[in-house]
């Protein structure tokens, strides 16, 4: 009882922002409920962990059996999983490619080219991605300012994406390649056209000028076109990024109420009308902060409701000094269970290359995966997939931190613990894995838990604290003994 008591003392992680949301999914997860199952008879589980000041990334660390304990007593540290009530399913982890991650990687030499594509993309050695992000025009991540068209051509009979051939285009055929064909992409936009904005400027926010509306939504259709053309699936897109931001790079106003016009008016007739009915359309693309108010403006419109697969957000409502607002996403799940959520973009900003091995660059990966898993995301996008050794190249100097640093000059390839802490689920839980329901009795520890559709039951447990804790996995009426060293992230797969 003492120790337990000293290991609580001063310990508050919150563990109300990793609660489960009350309502499962939707009617398409009650449809196919039945099949996934769940065996643990004669079934002793591995587990791999990745800890500070210790060589384990990833690693196996141990192999643990359980016994039959039909009631932990309160003075029991537990994760609790229960199989049989199973949520969203997951339609994969993966991270952008972006400009500066493409042509980071093509100035890296080329045996680091292929352990960038097998540390990200093979399921075996990597961490197995299989989902992906990429701009329309260019973003901050971009060494330049370019669209695809020459001014004032609203017929976009100039439409080209020659400049995507140089970096861009070779890296998502690689990564392509690498999944056979399987990667999910989806695209997105940070601004129009300047000619098409009523700033006529690519940069410093803006509004799309009505007038450019079925020109700007065909601008999608070109652009998913032409990468067929380059043997590029687009699985889907988001309508923009960040709208409600007026930043120094590329960036495009809108309100709820205008991305709801654009969307029932313009952009959803023009995926019918070219026959794109299977494209996913993603709504909002921001922070957490907004979330709710903005995507139900949207889906409590049916005409434009229709059209969106899922609501993409952000973790930066930090910058007003908030703590993450997960509660929003809960709210967002509740009320619209029939629409996807995913997490499209995060990273942290400020790069510093002497920071780059600071431990708490992946717990606050963890932090927000697990519990934007909890409430319901069904996929989860990483911001670059790689950036250089100043953090970029970024042509507006928003240099930020990515899982991967390749320093350009030595060809040196650097593993921040990012990589590590996302391989914990990414690696784990597979694409049509089903979120099962996980909880803890005590705040100290966080979980989270998926089935896999080979019947493989991958348990995350984090301790973001600076001392050892003692616990049970208790499943089922049994229960088997783990230790989560301090700062660590461990997967439980069996």
């Amino acid at each position: 009882m003492k120790k337990i008591n000293y290991i609580i003392i001063g310990m508050s992680l919150v563990l109300a922002s990793c609660q489960q949301p009350h309502q499962k999914t939707s009617a398409q997860e009650k449809s196919t409920l039945d099949e996934i199952a769940f065996k643990m008879a004669g079934k002793k589980a591995i587990v791999y962990t990745t800890a500070e000041g210790t060589n384990e990334r990833i690693s196996p660390t141990d192999t643990i059996s359980f016994e039959a304990e039909p009631q932990p007593l309160e003075t029991d540290i537990c994760v609790f999983v229960d199989p049989t009530h199973q949520f969203q399913k997951i339609t994969g982890f993966g991270g952008a490619l972006t400009d500066a991650s493409a042509e980071t990687f093509a100035k890296m030499p080329k045996n680091i080219q292929d352990s960038i594509i097998n540390a990200y993309y093979d399921s075996t050695s990597g961490i197995g991605y299989t989902f992906g992000r990429t701009n329309i025009n260019s973003c901050d991540f971009s060494s330049d300012s370019y669209t695809y068209v020459k001014d004032n051509d609203s017929a976009l009979k100039s439409f080209s994406v020659q400049h995507d051939e140089q970096f861009k285009i070779p890296l998502i055929k690689r990564v392509n390649q690498k999944l056979d064909g399987n990667l999910k992409l989806f695209a997105s936009p940070w601004t129009p056209p300047a000619w098409m904005k009523d700033n006529n400027d690519m940069l410093h926010g803006g509004h799309l000028k009505k007038e450019y509306y079925a020109a700007w939504a065909n601008y999608f259709i070109k652009f998913i076109e032409a990468y067929k053309a380059e043997g590029i699936n687009v699985w889907g897109v988001s309508v923009q990024n960040e709208p409600m931001a007026k930043q120094k790079w590329e960036s495009c106003i809108f309100t709820a109420e205008e991305e709801r016009d654009f969307i029932k008016d313009a952009l959803g007739p023009a995926f019918d009308k070219a026959g794109m009915q299977d494209k996913k359309i993603i709504a909002w693309d921001h922070n957490r902060d907004l979330a709710y108010q903005y995507a139900s403006t949207i889906l409590n419109d049916s005409a434009a409701a229709k059209y969106v697969w899922g609501i993409g957000f952000h973790w930066y409502e930090t910058w007003t000094k908030s703590t993450p607002l997960f509660n929003n996403i809960i709210r967002l799940h509740e009320s619209f269970p029939n629409v996807n959520l995913l997490f499209t973009e995060g990273c942290k900003e400020k790069f510093d290359f002497n920071k780059i091995n600071d431990w708490s660059l992946g717990e606050l990966y963890a932090n927000n995966i697990l519990n934007d898993l909890n409430n319901g995301i069904t996929a989860y996008c990483d911001w670059n997939i790689l950036v250089d050794q100043t953090g970029g190249p970024n042509h507006v100097s928003n240099f930020c931190f990515a899982p991967l640093v390749g320093d350009v000059n030595s060809g040196k390839l650097y593993y921040t613990n990012e990589y590590w802490y996302i391989g914990q689920f990414s690696k784990f839980i597979r694409p049509g894995a089903r979120r099962v329901s996980a909880t803890t009795n005590r705040d100290i520890l966080q979980a989270t838990s998926f089935l896999n559709k080979n019947g493989q039951l991958a348990t995350v447990v984090l301790n973001r604290t600076d001392t050892p804790i003692a616990y049970h996995l208790w499943i089922n009426g049994q229960w088997a003994a783990e230790l989560a060293k301090p700062h660590s992230i461990a997967t439980i797969l069996f």
